[in-house]
């Protein structure tokens, strides 16, 4: 099976092993566009305005607000640079290349902000990563394998693609399809309009979050426990019975996270699959009416019709 995509099968090959030096890399220099975001967007709802998204170049940070002017930062992939552009005309850019570290990559891009005049303040160091040293002097993390960003990224604009076809098919609010730099995992959130049960223990991040009840979605790459890509689903709070109910394809199956059922579908397991594509929808809709089935989401008046 080839590993580029085509119209039959547009996912390639994303074995973790292969390119993890590389994807830790990435996904501490997300981290740092991601908290500059974080800092200087104003507050929206279940922290929506920290998000990066996916374009036809890369990853973007697209507009954020500054004084009297909007710029954005833009993950080129296909050139393979950085590129900070504002609306008063103005940029800077640099390359992504091999050997670049992650503190290289945070003095670039602080140097480059501040001569646009840009001025930001964040907690500059990984989140919820394996280590916690700081962006300026993580000199360890500077592998850059251009194939592999490639793969991740154009998996990213399939996956984009698909959530967003499936997200347009319920009338309740529902978050755009972005990525949350902080686990590296694309998303798309369904949410039935009830309060969430109180949190007082949890961290302020996962209290925004869930303060309504929710069904999410999303895929990605692996990580230190889950040594494959994969898309998951899950309904907060989790409903009782909820893995009693079936998903498709075959492939996906219930297992536990953190204590609740997560519904699971293996990245290689849906490479294998004739319409790869249509395979995925119906694992997001089979997740999607078993939370709302037994969660008690009025599915009905929730469902879109065709025109």
């Amino acid at each position: 099976m080839s590993d580029k995509t085509n119209s039959s099968n547009p996912f390639p090959k994303l074995p973790l092993e292969e390119w993890e030096p590389t994807k830790e890399t990435l996904h501490r220099y997300l981290q740092i566009v991601g908290k500059i975001r974080l800092a200087l967007m104003p507050r929206k709802n279940h922290w929506w305005y920290i998000t990066l998204y996916v374009n036809s170049k890369g990853i973007t940070t697209r507009s954020i607000l500054y004084g009297d002017f909007i710029f954005e930062i833009q993950f080129d992939f296909i050139h393979h640079q950085l590129h900070i552009q504002t609306s008063n005309g103005e940029s800077r850019s640099f390359e992504l290349t091999n050997g670049l570290s992650v503190a290289e990559f945070y003095k670039k891009i602080s140097a480059n902000l501040n001569d646009l005049g840009i001025l930001f303040d964040i907690v500059a160091k990984p989140y919820d990563l394996s280590d916690t040293i700081s962006f300026a002097e993580s000199t360890e993390h500077k592998s850059y394998d251009k194939e592999y960003v490639v793969r991740f990224w154009q998996i990213l604009v399939q996956v984009d693609q698909l959530f967003k076809e499936f997200s347009g098919k319920s009338y309740s609010k529902t978050c755009p399809v972005h990525i949350y730099w902080h686990h590296m995992d694309m998303a798309v959130t369904r949410f039935s309009g009830k309060k969430g049960p109180e949190m007082p223990n949890a961290k302020a991040a996962d209290k925004d979050a869930y303060s309504h009840e929710v069904i999410s979605f999303g895929f990605w790459a692996g990580d230190a426990e889950v040594r494959n890509p994969a898309f998951y689903a899950y309904a907060y709070p989790s409903p009782e019975g909820l893995d009693k109910e079936p998903l498709m394809p075959d492939a996906a199956e219930w297992i536990e996270s953190n204590g609740s059922p997560m519904a699971f579908l293996s990245y290689d397991a849906l490479r294998k699959l004739d319409d790869s594509k249509a395979a995925l929808l119906d694992f997001l809709e089979s997740a999607y009416q078993a939370g709302a089935k037994r969660a008690g989401w009025n599915i009905e008046e929730l469902t879109v019709k065709p025109l």
